[in-house]
C-alpha cells in the first residue's frame, strides 16, 4: 500500500499549486517512506508516497503510459495483475514490473468497466489528459482508505487523498469515498460497480454448507496474498482468525520452500525472493504481561512452527500513544481506538525488523456473526441481516483499524477474508448454521470448516485450544486491565460537569461516555474542521438485541456466561 493524493480541474495552472500538493502528499509519507513522485498536467496535479513491495526496483508513480496521456496514482495490491495482462491488446509495452501498472493499459480498451476485473485491495486515481477526465475507485470493502473533499472556495475542483489529513486544510466538506464504487468526471456520477449475490441483506441464502468449499475458498485467498518481494509475516493473536491465516500461510511457505508449487504463477504471485529471505514464516504478538492472547499466540505459534515475535506493552505505553492513534487513525470512535492502539505499537516493532507486509484476520467475525452480541439474534435471519451490515461497514471499523494502525508505520496488512471469492461462498451460507447457542459456539461453521477430527491421516491446521477458542475482541484479549485503564483515566481527565455539556459542545454524535468524551476531544485537536467528523461512525453491539452499550466483547453476556464456574 502507499499515500495517494490528487486534485481535479485547479482554477489556474497546477504548477501553481505543486509545492503545496507536495506539503499535502508529505502528510501521508508515513503510508509509503520510500518515494514520493509528483506529475503535474495542466490544471490537474496527481502525487504519490510509495511502499514499495512489487516492482521495488521499477514501480515507482505516478505511472504514466507511453505518451504519457495517462497518469494513474495507487495505493493497493493487484492480484491478478499478470492474468490481467493477458487481456491487454498485442504490443503493450509495459514501463515497470508494478502490479497496478495493468490498470492504465485497460482503461484504454474497458474505461471505467477496467475496476470490474480488478481482485485486489486499491485505491486509485486515473486522469485522462485527453478526455480532461478523472477516474477514482476503491476496492470491494473498503481494505485501503480513500477520501474525497470539496472547497467551497474553489467549487468546481475535487481533492482525493488515502487519508483525511491531506484534505483538512483545503477542503470544508470531505467524505470517505465509499467502497465498491468509482466516480467518473465525465458525468459527475459516482457509481456502484460491485455487485455481489449476498449485497441485499433482506434476501435470506439458504445454500447448505459446503464446509470443504469454504476451506479451499478461503486457502487460495491467503494463497495469492503472499504476492511479494519483500519479507512478510502473520499478525497472531491467538485467536481463531489470525491462528487459521497463519496456519494457511504457514503450510503455503513451506509447500513454496520445498517446490511443490510453482512460484510466479499467473493469479496467485509470489515472488521467491520474498520466500528465500525469510524461509520461515515469522508472527508477531502484542498485549499486557500475562494476558490472555500472548499465552494463546505461544501456543499457535509452537504448534505452526513459526519464528514468532511476541512484545509487550504498559498500559502507560498505551495511554502515551492514544494521541497519536487518534491522528492517524482519524476517529473517535471508542472501539476502534481501543483495539488500535496495541495494533498501532505492534506495527512499530515489525517495521523495525524490516517486514513491510503482514496477513491479518480482520473480516471472519463480521462474515459468520463471530462478536459475542450474535449470540443474542432474535432469529437466524436477523443475524444474516446483521452480518451483510457490518460487512457493509467495515471501511468504518476493522478495515480502517487495520489498514491505518499499521500503515501509520508503513507497514502494510492483507486480509484474506475480505476477498471477493471467498465472501461469495460465506455470505451465501443458511444462516441458521451460523446461529450460536448452547452446545454450538460463535463462528461454528468456520471452526468446523478446519477441523481434521474424523480424519486421523490429515494433518491438523491447529491445536483444538485455538480452534475452539472462545471469541476475545482484540482490545479484550490483549489483556483485561487495558480497556479497564482507558475507562479510570476517562474519568480522571472528563468531569462530571464537563459530561454533562457534551450536548452543548457536540449536538451532533454526542459522546455517551467520558471515554468517548476523551477521545472525541483528542480528535478534535488534530482535525478541528467541522467537514472532518462526515466520515466518522461509532461501531455499537445491537442494543435493540438486549445488549450492553459498552462495545467491549468482554461486556456481553455470552462472555460472562463462559467464564461462570
Amino acid at each position: 500500500m502507499c499515500g495517494i493524493f490528487g486534485v481535479y480541474n485547479l482554477p489556474g495552472d497546477a504548477a501553481a499549486f505543486r509545492q503545496r500538493a507536495l506539503y499535502l502528499s508529505k502528510k501521508l509519507r508515513h503510508r509509503g517512506p520510500d518515494w514520493s513522485g509528483c506529475t503535474v498536467a495542466g490544471n490537474h496535479i496527481l502525487c504519490h508516497e510509495r511502499l514499495a513491495i512489487v516492482g521495488v526496483d521499477s514501480g515507482a508513480q505516478p505511472l504514466t503510459n507511453d505518451d504519457e496521456s495517462l497518469i494513474l496514482s495507487v495505493n493497493g495490491e493487484i492480484y491478478n495483475h499478470k492474468a490481467l495482462r493477458k487481456l491487454c491488446p498485442p504490443g503493450t509495452h509495459f514501463k515497470t514490473q508494478s502490479d497496478c501498472e495493468v490498470i492504465l493499459h485497460l482503461y484504454k480498451t474497458m474505461g471505467t468497466e477496467v475496476v470490474k476485473h480488478l481482485d485486489g485491495m486499491f485505491s486509485w486515481v486515473l486522469l485522462d489528459t485527453k478526455k480532461n477526465r478523472i477516474l477514482a475507485a476503491r476496492d470491494p470493502i473498503g481494505i485501503t482508505t480513500l477520501y474525497q473533499g470539496w472547497s467551497s472556495k474553489q467549487p468546481g475542483t475535487l481533492y482525493f487523498a488515502s487519508e483525511l489529513k491531506a484534505l483538512n486544510e483545503e477542503c470544508d466538506r470531505i467524505i470517505a469515498f465509499p467502497p465498491g464504487h468509482i466516480f467518473d468526471s465525465e458525468t459527475g456520477l459516482t457509481t456502484r460497480y460491485f455487485e455481489p449475490t449476498w449485497w441485499d441483506g433482506s434476501k435470506i441464502p439458504q445454500t447448505p454448507v459446503d464446509y470443504k468449499l469454504i476451506r479451499e475458498s478461503l486457502e487460495k485467498a491467503v494463497r495469492k496474498r503472499l504476492m511479494s518481494e519483500v519479507p512478510y509475516g502473520v499478525l497472531l493473536s491467538g485467536g481463531l482468525d489470525s491462528s487459521l491465516i497463519a496456519s494457511i500461510a504457514a503450510r503455503e511457505t513451506q509447500k513454496m520452500i520445498e517446490g511443490q508449487v510453482p512460484l510466479n504463477r499467473d493469479g496467485d504471485d509470489v515472488d521467491e525472493s520474498a520466500v528465500a529471505s525469510w524461509p520461515r514464516l515469522h508472527s508477531f504478538s502484542i498485549g499486557l504481561e500475562g494476558s490472555p492472547d500472548l499465552a494463546a499466540a505461544r501456543v499457535a505459534a509452537d504448534f505452526l512452527k513459526t519464528v514468532h515475535h511476541e512484545y509487550t506493552f504498559t498500559v502507560q505505553d498505551g495511554l502515551d500513544a492514544i494521541a497519536d492513534v487518534v491522528y492517524h487513525l482519524e476517529t473517535y470512535d471508542v472501539t476502534t481506538i481501543r483495539a488500535s492502539t496495541p495494533m498501532y505499537l505492534l506495527s512499530r516493532k515489525i517495521k523495525a525488523m524490516g517486514v513491510k507486509m503482514v496477513l491479518s484476520g480482520e473480516g471472519a467475525d463480521e462474515i459468520f456473526g463471530g462478536y459475542l452480541y450474535f449470540h443474542a439474534a432474535p432469529t437466524s435471519d436477523d443475524l444474516h441481516t446483521e452480518t451483510v451490515t457490518r460487512v457493509k461497514n467495515l471501511h468504518f471499523a476493522d478495515c480502517l483499524r487495520a489498514n491505518k494502525s499499521t500503515m501509520a508505520w508503513g507497514v502494510e496488512a492483507r486480509v484474506p477474508f475480505l476477498d471477493k471469492a471467498f465472501l461469495e461462498v460465506a455470505m451465501n451460507v443458511d444462516p441458521k448454521a451460523k446461529m450460536s447457542f448452547k452446545g454450538q459456539m460463535e463462528k461454528h461453521v468456520l471452526r468446523k470448516a478446519f477441523d481434521t477430527s474424523d480424519d486421523p491421516s490429515a494433518k491438523p491446521y491447529l491445536p483444538d485450544s485455538i480452534l475452539w477458542r472462545q471469541k476475545e475482541q482484540f482490545s479484550d484479549g490483549v489483556g483485561y486491565s487495558w480497556i479497564d485503564s482507558l475507562k479510570d483515566t476517562a474519568e480522571k481527565k472528563v468531569s462530571d460537569e464537563t459530561m454533562a455539556k457534551a450536548a452543548e459542545r457536540w449536538p451532533k454524535d454526542t459522546p455517551q461516555t467520558k471515554e468517548a468524551y476523551w477521545y472525541r476531544e483528542v480528535f478534535e485537536h488534530w482535525f478541528p474542521q467541522d467537514a472532518c467528523t462526515e466520515s466518522v461512525v461509532r461501531w455499537i453491539p445491537r442494543f435493540d438485541w438486549g445488549c450492553d452499550s459498552d462495545p467491549s466483547g468482554r461486556a456481553q453476556s455470552a462472555h460472562a456466561a463462559s467464564y461462570k464456574k
